[in-house]
């Protein structure tokens, strides 16, 4: 019995400390856009137009944070705000869709609760 409960917990350990497979977290606004996460960063797709994500990440990353870079060439996005720092990359997949990759940390450390805030708010402003 040890032995079974202790090749489950190592099958568990090794599981949850790779950080290899993302986490799908949820469908956001009205099914839009799902995205999923790993360590630090927020990724998911969206079938909503690259020009309208990118104004609104834009905008977003302005009230967030102070933008410092920008590029709607590459769909770079880095933002300061003292202690928390952001990055915004869109990628154009296919006409109509579009990934979006956020991270976000404070201290030096993954801040996922930015960056899920973050995800919902330019999904759901872009048109």
């Amino acid at each position: 019995m040890k032995k079974i409960i202790g090749l489950f917990m190592a099958g568990v350990l090794g599981i949850t400390s790779t950080g290899c497979a993302p986490l799908i977290i949820g469908a956001a606004v009205g099914g839009g856009a799902v995205y999923a996460t790993s360590k630090d960063t927020l990724e998911g797709d969206s079938d909503k137009s690259y020009e309208s994500l990118w104004q609104a990440a834009l905008s977003e990353a302005n009230k967030r944070a102070i933008v410092k870079q920008q590029d709607e060439s590459t769909g770079y996005i880095y933002a300061d705000s003292g202690s928390t720092r952001i990055w915004i990359r869109l990628v154009k997949l296919t006409r109509s869709t579009t990934r979006i990759k956020i991270s976000s940390r404070k201290f030096h450390l993954p801040n996922l609760k930015i960056a899920q805030d973050l995800f919902l708010k330019i999904v759901s402003a872009a048109e």
